[in-house]
């Protein structure tokens, strides 16, 4: 017997759920899951237990009737209409078929081998690089589904035409914003990157309309990239979020939002796992930013090669 809810009678447009209808997740195939997996924080109720099932077993939500994967989450198909509609779909038809491509394409690939299987203390090796391997690469793979290239190209264009560009993230995030720093230095762009929140926002006070600021956030509920990013916008600047929740607070107040995606395994829990994608993510921007100052970049780029290679030289002739 299928379960009832609160909402099992809701009209199928009703907004009861506190989904944003109106953000893109997009209708392809391609992705599916990770749009899923990004929109169900902002999920509630049934629909949010229907998103965790699908999450769960996507093969199986891929194989079952709207009346089986209603039974199985304990809702109605009502729900599921709902929710393949909040997900950006016409029906239920069109969800799983796009949930069967993306789960085939997967297998096909090894991704979804010993993904979602704890790694156990007595392990190999050997398996634990199985298992990071094919999280990582099915994350990379979500993360180009979920990346609005126009917003790359909006931040690229930006920070192109900046005077500056102030960098923060904390913890692990601050080591990724590091990277980006050092990557944008060499091609002449004037970066800075904080993981210390007063240095942070003394940085920000002092950006102008014209200059980025770039927060970095896999949650998007950090305080301190909060606060910061807030003050570079109060003061004209350019903001730009980089973050795994299109919806998060982070998210909400940036001009420009760049989205990764993360797949958790044990001891790596998304916010770690989060960091490959996340550097993918600033690498084509850097690339994308590179592009668009060619001149300038490549003679910078030479010169500071240049700076270096002395100590090349050197380090080599050491015996």
């Amino acid at each position: 017997m299928v379960g009832h809810e609160v909402d099992a009678a809701a009209p199928v447009a009703a907004d009861t759920d506190g989904f944003d209808r109106r953000s893109p997740l997009g209708v392809a195939s391609e992705g599916v899951l990770a749009r899923v997996r990004a929109g169900a924080p902002d999920l509630t109720g049934a629909l949010r237990r229907v998103a965790e099932h699908v999450l769960s077993d996507p093969e199986a939500a891929a194989r079952a009737t709207i009346v089986e994967l209603a039974e199985r989450s304990g809702t109605s198909p009502a729900t599921i209409t709902r929710f393949c509609r909040a997900m950006g779909f016409d029906g239920y038809a069109d969800l799983r078929l796009g949930i069967a491509a993306e789960t085939g394409r997967a297998r096909s690939a090894g991704w979804t081998v010993d993904i979602g299987r704890e790694i156990q203390p007595g392990d190999p090796l050997e398996r634990v690089l199985e298992q990071i391997m094919a999280a990582d690469t099915r994350a990379m793979h979500d993360t180009a589904a979920l990346l609005d290239l126009a917003e790359v190209e909006r931040a690229a264009v930006a920070i192109a035409g900046a005077a500056r560009v102030t960098i923060f993230g904390a913890s692990g995030s601050a080591l990724v914003g590091e990277e980006m720093q050092f990557s944008l230095h060499r091609i002449g762009v004037a970066a800075w990157a904080w993981n210390d929140v007063h240095e942070g926002l003394a940085s920000a006070a002092l950006l102008r309309p014209g200059d980025v600021a770039l927060g970095i956030s896999h949650s998007g509920q950090t305080r301190e990239t909060i606060e910061t990013l807030a003050e570079a916008g109060s003061r004209g600047a350019t903001t730009v979020a980089l973050t795994g929740f299109p919806r998060s607070p982070l998210a909400e107040l940036a001009d420009v939002v760049l989205l990764t995606a993360s797949q958790s395994t044990t001891y790596r829990p998304d916010a770690l796992s989060a960091r490959h994608p996340q550097l993918v993510v600033l690498d084509l921007l850097y690339v994308a930013v590179a592009q668009r100052t060619h001149d300038r970049a490549h003679a910078a780029f030479r010169r500071t090669a240049q700076a270096v290679d002395g100590h090349k030289a050197a380090r080599a002739a050491l015996p």
